[in-house]
């Protein structure tokens, strides 16, 4: 009896397994997902897994549709779907399995990658932008986070995570702002529900972002890529790496003077500073014979409440600070960022403050080169409408010095691996095409870009299997201190690349000289370069032909005895200065090397500017807006968009 109940139950269980092994093979991408977004009028994949050999039924717009799985279980089929529109549903099943996908709208789909202002979310420009989040809600807006991933074993044919969600006051903040802003322009011009998928890596250089295909072009790219597929070298190196980062953090707390046992800690209200040194006014902190000093600096500021403004909540504004901080008020921690760039907005909770003096003191922590504070930023207390005023008279003691922290090894932005594991996932996906911000981690690099970046438009063009497909780049921005004099920039030679790659079919440029800044290398205005670049999408993907759709570019250079003529398109109804000053930013070299001001051009009609030569001169180069920061070049459109940067040689 024993032993047919026994093997009653093995074929109990053997059925059992068959039947769950059966359900769990039906299983879909993560973009396949409530709430997603599907191209509109175009041929539309839907794909996934299920059993082997498997039929797979799928039903949408109460219209059925059939594939078969391979032997491998993968699946796919193709919708012809139609006009805009939603929400809709779709019923994916085989084998007994089912899955209900809702929420489902026809509209357009954008990919968006790059580094870290491309993932730059709201939250971050939410003090430049407020109207935006009063009450948001656009369901017609939908985002989808990749998440950060990479791989040099192959390919992944899923991503790790991630789902779709609409503009809502809990998801607002969380969403990329370029996206954003790019979206709302496409769904309020043209009334669609807009997709932004955003596969985006802050630091990422663009060798990680290239297909292996397209890396055997860069050999030594290639082979570092390959170098990574060996088993265990990755946790080798990042087990290394943190014994080695944990080691300098551990002796640098130890030796910090402000954290020893047996003493006031330095952070505590009650401790008083003897001999400390004063700082008039905020700024990165004094260096040793011309040299950084890396370590941990301590700041103490002492500030007033009156007492109106006591049981109130505050916001503790402390700009960009480098590398890491934790800053106390009264000595309790009201905050603490991990890293450089983030900007430092703290809550200060309402029994913190007190009546009388108050004492705020910031311990930052410098890993290399030199630390403090980002000048001209916002260092202040706000309490309701009132501003207390932190950017002077500080007080400041080393904690410690030390070494450079040692450097770490950024092994996802090694080449190959992000394309691998957040590109080829979204490639089955139907788009209508891509956004590109990147280009600062390549900087001083441009010859090898500008191959880089052929590279990856083509196999990107070729993996979505389109050679067509609208990509649009964001030029680098202005960035650094601004220089009265012709300068060599390594940004502007980046930017005369970006602009190059006009030259392909279907593609685009947002210029953006003139909305970064100058101390941050994440400028906040991330609504001029979405509103910049749907107007290159009205243009590419939209066929809008009432521009202009972007500043003015170079169209054609010609040179006489007595003058250089520049013709440039996307003027609109004519070239402008800003302010209507006299024409500048342009700069000429007669020996190819040594460049000098041009103070003489002139636009003449629409579309030209006129820069007479003198006698004998002949120039070997001319320039426009070729600094890191072309705070001198304005020229401009009728719509206000100032013109691309540019390098022209007559060779």
């Amino acid at each position: 009896m024993n032993a047919t109940l026994n093997k009653f139950l093995l074929i109990l269980l053997f059925g059992f397994s068959i039947c769950n092994h059966s359900i769990a093979q039906l299983k879909l991408p993560k973009l396949i997902s409530n709430g997603m977004v599907i191209q509109r009028n175009a041929d539309v994949n839907i794909w996934g897994w299920a059993d082997a050999k498997a039929v797979v039924k799928v039903s949408f717009d109460q219209v059925d549709f059939e594939a078969k799985a391979d032997q491998d279980g993968r699946w796919h089929l193709v919708l012809p779907t139609k006009n805009a529109g939603g929400p809709f549903e779709m019923i994916i099943s085989s084998n007994g399995d089912e899955k209900v996908i809702q929420d489902i709208w026809i509209g357009e789909v954008w990919v968006c990658s790059g580094q870290s202002n491309m993932e730059t979310t709201m939250e971050r420009i939410e003090p430049m932008f407020p109207e935006e989040f009063i009450a948001p809600d656009n369901n017609l807006i939908r985002y989808f986070d990749v998440p950060d991933d990479y791989s040099f074993i192959g390919i992944k044919e899923d991503l790790k995570g991630g789902k779709w969600v609409s503009v809502t006051p809990e998801s607002i903040k969380s969403i990329a702002a370029v996206s954003y802003f790019f979206a709302k322009n496409i769904s309020n011009k043209y009334g669609l529900a807009v997709g932004m998928i955003n596969a985006s890596v802050g630091g990422s250089p663009i060798e990680a972002w290239l297909s292996e295909d397209a890396l055997r072009e860069f050999p030594k790219d290639h082979e570092e890529a390959l170098h990574f597929q060996k088993p265990g070298i990755i946790e080798e190196i990042e087990t290394n790496d943190r014994d080695k980062m944990n080691e300098w953090r551990t002796a640098l707390n130890q030796n910090d003077l402000g954290l020893q046992d047996g003493q006031i800690p330095w952070y505590d209200e009650h401790f008083q500073p003897k001999n400390w040194l004063s700082m008039d006014e905020v700024g990165l902190w004094p260096t040793e014979n011309g040299r950084p000093v890396n370590g941990v600096y301590w700041f103490r500021k002492e500030f007033n409440i009156d007492d109106d403004f006591i049981g109130q909540r505050a916001r503790l504004l402390l700009g960009t600070l480098i590398d890491s901080d934790q800053a106390y008020v009264n000595g309790v921690l009201v905050g603490s960022t991990s890293y450089q760039y983030p900007p430092r907005r703290y809550d200060v909770p309402k029994e913190v403050l007190k009546f009388g003096k108050n004492t705020l003191v910031v311990r930052i922590v410098n890993e290399s080169g030199r630390g403090g504070f980002v000048k001209d930023k916002p260092y202040r207390l706000e309490i309701g409408d009132t501003i207390i005023d932190l950017s002077t008279d500080w007080l400041y003691q080393v904690g410690a010095t030390s070494r450079p922290a040692p450097r770490q090894t950024a092994v996802r932005f090694k080449p190959m691996g992000l394309y691998n594991a957040m590109i080829a996932p979204l490639q089955s996906m139907t788009i209508q095409g891509v956004l590109w911000y990147q280009g600062e981690s390549n900087v001083g690099q441009a010859t090898k870009y500008e191959k880089q970046l052929n590279a990856l438009l083509h196999s990107w063009r070729s993996s979505w299997s389109d050679q067509d497909l609208p990509f649009i780049l964001v030029q680098l921005p202005n960035f650094m201190e601004t220089s009265e004099l012709p300068q060599e920039s390594a940004w502007a030679e980046m930017r005369n690349v970006q602009r190059k790659a006009l030259k392909y079919s279907n593609v685009g440029l947002a210029i953006t000289i003139d909305v970064g800044e100058a101390n941050d290398i994440h400028p906040l205005d991330k609504k001029t370069v979405g509103d910049r670049l749907a107007l290159q999408a009205y243009k590419i993907a939209y066929n809008e032909s009432n521009g202009p759709f972007s500043g003015p570019l170079l169209k054609n250079v010609e040179k006489t005895k007595r003058s250089i003529i520049l013709e440039f398109t996307e003027v609109g109804r004519g070239l402008q200065t800003l302010d209507n000053q006299k024409v500048a930013g342009f700069s000429i070299s007669i020996d190819g090397e040594n460049y000098d001001w041009v103070t003489n051009a002139k636009l003449v009609g629409n579309s030209k500017v006129i820069i007479p030569l003198n006698k004998g001169q002949i120039p070997e180069s001319i320039r426009y807006a070729w600094a890191n920061n072309p705070h001198t070049a304005n020229l401009i459109n009728a719509i206000g968009i100032p013109a691309s940067p540019f390098q022209h040689d007559f060779r």
